[in-house]
């Protein structure tokens, strides 16, 4: 399996983190862009270096890199996801505003009908973020909101992480073991 990866700047980054972890472990093959905002925010929350992070993928693109093989559709890939993906990034890929190396790899996953999963991380929505989301959800992409349950019992912030980086795989088909699946115990309903 081929994946894109992007990281953007909202809050959130270690989302983006984990699921590099986990698909390191799954031998996913892995192609990461951050953004100059994901940047900064990967050294404000995480503490540490960009290059931390790309150390995680396979391969590792600069946002201006439109020449890089994920900028065409003749390049394989079995799906995208933006996590967390900002709202500018949610803006710029449902009006076709294809700036930078993650709106164009989005664009492609788009025309070409692979998976786009996009993990906003924003609170509240105004209309137009949802207008936005709801655009791309008629074209095709999947909105994964980063907002975790709690029916699992997590135990720790890590859990919490794990649940969302578990929707994720579960969308691409990934097994994993990150957290309980529902019905946990057919006594609470």
């Amino acid at each position: 399996m081929r994946l894109v990866i992007a990281i953007t700047g909202a809050s959130g980054v270690v989302y983006g983190k984990r699921l590099l972890e986990v698909l390191r472990t799954k031998k996913v093959e892995t192609h990461l862009i951050i953004s100059r905002a994901g940047e900064r925010i990967i050294e404000y929350e995480l503490g540490v270096a960009k290059t931390e992070i790309e150390k995680l993928a396979d391969y590792s693109y600069g946002e201006d890199d439109l020449s890089a093989p994920i900028a065409s559709g003749s390049f394989p890939t079995d799906g995208m996801v933006i996590i967390p993906c900002s709202t500018k990034t949610l803006a710029g890929i449902a009006h076709g505003y294809s700036e930078n190396l993650i709106l164009r790899a989005a664009e492609v996953a788009l025309k070409e009908r692979r998976k786009l999963i996009l993990v906003p991380r924003e609170a509240p929505f105004n209309a137009i973020h949802l207008r936005n989301m709801l655009d791309l959800a008629v074209q095709g992409a999947v909105i994964i909101p980063a907002a975790p349950a709690f029916y699992h019992k997590p135990r720790n912030i890590d859990e919490l992480i794990d649940f969302i980086v578990g929707k994720v795989l579960d969308l691409l088909g990934i097994s994993h073991k990150l957290v309980r699946k529902w019905p946990l115990d057919s006594k609470i309903i």
